[in-house]
């Protein structure tokens, strides 16, 4: 079992999608549990990393190109 790396800022495309349809997320928090944000609704939420990293489709990382 390969073991994914999560930081701040990630996108993480997940297997199912959230009631509100969207199945992208962003990631607010790691550690032991992961904290975890949705892209269409704003709703946040925290699973255990286990749990996260079986529903994980796809992982981008997020470059903050935005230099004001």
């Amino acid at each position: 079992m390969n073991i994914i790396r999560f930081q701040q800022g990630d996108v993480l495309e997940l297997k199912k999608p959230h009631p509100c349809g969207e199945k992208r997320f962003c990631v607010l928090r790691t550690g032991s549990d992961v904290r975890i944000q949705c892209l269409g609704c704003g709703r946040d939420m925290t699973l255990p990393r286990e749990k996260l990293e079986r529903s994980v489709k796809k992982v981008t990382k997020e470059e903050n190109t935005d230099e004001s």
